[in-house]
């Protein structure tokens, strides 16, 4: 029987900004568990305004691990002004461009999950070069153009640990359902050709996937 979080952790993720739907964010969360059970850190990559983060980090303090969420807090291209999915209340005042991150500090704070939840601000590829710690789930949520996704997934997903998985959001197979594009479906058909994840399972667009070898190779 899947757990859910507690009420007043699923009260502040329905409050928080986002666009996560509540069915996709329960299975977020009952993999984040799971992962927990390793050990080691989660990893989000993609905040925006820490609605997932909510869940990711519930999950932490359940198991006993931290979680870490990444984003440079300007935006993803859907986002930005005369696109559907620009919000002008994130937009910081002074500079005229979009800054997330105090939004999600007060999504954080609200929640009560400060202590659980540390934020990496700046570019998912600089910081990936720079890592070196093994993660025991990486959530990927961040652009959808081929080229943020695909570097997402070469950045994050050698990080995962064997038994660790793997979390992407917002495949859709079918051209006619995508919103920005299906640089998530292609990344999702990656790692499954690569050989190192298989499917643990699909709630509308998010994947769960399991590493189950050291090496990620890929088709040629």
């Amino acid at each position: 029987m899947a757990v859910a979080p507690k009420p007043e952790i699923l009260a502040a993720f329905e409050a928080a900004k986002g666009f996560m739907p509540l069915g996709e964010g329960l299975a977020l969360y009952e993999a984040a568990l799971d992962a927990g059970r390793l050990g080691l850190p989660l990893l989000e990559v993609g905040t925006y305004c820490g609605r997932s983060a909510i869940l990711l980090g519930a999950a932490a303090r359940e198991a006993g691990v931290v979680a870490l969420t990444l984003d440079h807090h300007r935006g993803s291209e859907e986002q930005q002004p005369g696109w559907e999915y620009h919000d002008p209340e994130t937009v910081d005042p002074e500079l005229g461009v979009m800054d997330t991150l105090p939004t999600f500090r007060r999504t954080l704070y609200r929640a009560g999950l400060e202590e659980h939840v540390v934020a990496l601000v700046g570019r998912s590829p600089q910081i990936a070069k720079v890592w070196g710690t093994p993660l025991g789930l990486v959530f990927v949520d961040g652009g959808h153009t081929d080229e943020h996704a695909n570097a997402d997934y070469e950045g994050w997903a050698p990080h995962v640990a064997e038994g660790g998985l793997l979390v992407i959001h917002d495949v859709f197979p079918e051209p006619e359902d995508e919103f920005t594009g299906q640089a998530p479906y292609r990344i999702y058909l990656r790692a499954l050709g690569s050989g190192a994840f298989t499917e643990v399972s699909a709630t509308d667009s998010l994947r769960v996937l399991r590493r189950t070898r050291a090496g990620i190779r890929e088709q040629g």
